[in-house]
């Protein structure tokens, strides 16, 4: 069962009054400037700008989740297809003909529109559609985020569907869930992109495995992702999980450009730039905008170690 400290971070996450009073307290703050960047489009670029400088990928994630609210909804479309503009000239300079695309945006579902009633999904595909066709437009890769498990099938149906206009269209699956082994080989065709992460949200034994047993199933999901014919990215900072993607890799024989590591902003940047360092490519998820609190307390809530990690973060550059 999940433990008592990541259960209540995790309800935390979704109270209003928890956000209303962390957003006054200057240390949050403080935390929160460290692993988001920034609140505006022009920070987020300037961020995108000196990661890409280093040799490292990036994701960007214009947080927000959980719509009930169409013009909500709109405006979150509005925001990304304002950011892909202004990512448009940098992709350009950074794209390689064939290889990965080095820049990148990540899209949560829930927030263009997939909770909006009986027309959820035909609102969320077709916002989706939109931000893919403006992020192909501009030389940018686009990977749609999971989220907790009710959400799942109604994901990945939409997934399916914005493949067939957008291939190389990315997609999250998270190993704590028991379907995910199985997701992963039905995802892993030609063209398929799948990152590969362990899972942020308070689930059930049910459906998700629980302690250890994460660490296996990750581990397992890992090898038939590199087994597959897609590009897997190895999304952990967990140093056992990372030699394990290298491996399984090399075991695989797949080269340097067919598999990717991701880690999040403000977090392990020593050792990214090591990995970077050492021909190995690395993407950098990068969250921004004014709705951080729900994405730093999962951040939080995925093992207790990470406290201590965020806190460590503030006087350490490691």
């Amino acid at each position: 069962m999940p433990s008592p400290l990541r259960t209540g971070l995790l309800a935390a996450a979704r109270s209003k009054r928890l956000e209303r009073m962390a957003s006054r307290i200057a240390l949050t703050r403080k935390v929160v400037d460290r692993f988001v960047a920034g609140e505006t489009e022009q920070q987020a670029l300037a961020t995108s700008r000196d990661i890409l400088a280093s040799g490292r990928f990036i994701t960007i994630d214009h947080l927000g989740e959980d719509t009930t609210d169409t013009a909500q909804a709109t405006a979150t479309v509005q925001a990304y297809l304002s950011l892909l503009s202004a990512l448009a000239p940098l992709a350009g300079r950074q794209a390689a003909a064939d290889g990965p695309r080095p820049v990148e945006v990540s899209l949560k579902l829930s927030a263009l529109g997939q909770f909006l009633g009986a027309d959820g999904d035909r609102i969320a595909l077709e916002n989706a559609h939109k931000i893919a066709a403006a992020a192909d437009e501009a030389g940018v890769w686009v990977t749609v985020d999971a989220e907790d498990h009710t959400t799942t099938d109604s994901t990945l149906s939409i997934v399916r569907e914005l493949r067939s206009d957008f291939p190389h269209l990315g997609t999250v699956l998270q190993a704590y869930l028991k379907r995910t082994e199985a997701d992963c080989a039905d995802l892993s065709g030609p063209g398929s992109r799948i990152r590969l992460c362990k899972g942020a949200y308070a689930e059930p034994p049910s459906v998700a495995h629980q302690g250890d047993a994460v660490d296996e199933a990750y581990g397992r999901c890992l090898r038939v992702l590199m087994n597959g014919r897609g590009y897997p990215m190895v999304a952990t900072h967990d140093p056992a999980m990372v030699e394990a993607g290298l491996r399984l890799a090399a075991e695989s024989g797949r080269s340097s450009d067919e598999y990717e590591l991701q880690m999040l902003y403000g977090i392990r940047d020593t050792e990214q730039l090591r990995l970077v360092g050492q021909q190995r490519q690395l993407r950098v998820y990068l969250p921004y905008g004014t709705e951080w609190y729900g994405y730093f307390m999962r951040r939080l809530a995925e093992k207790p170690a990470n406290l201590a990690l965020f806190l460590r973060a503030l006087t350490s550059q490691k």
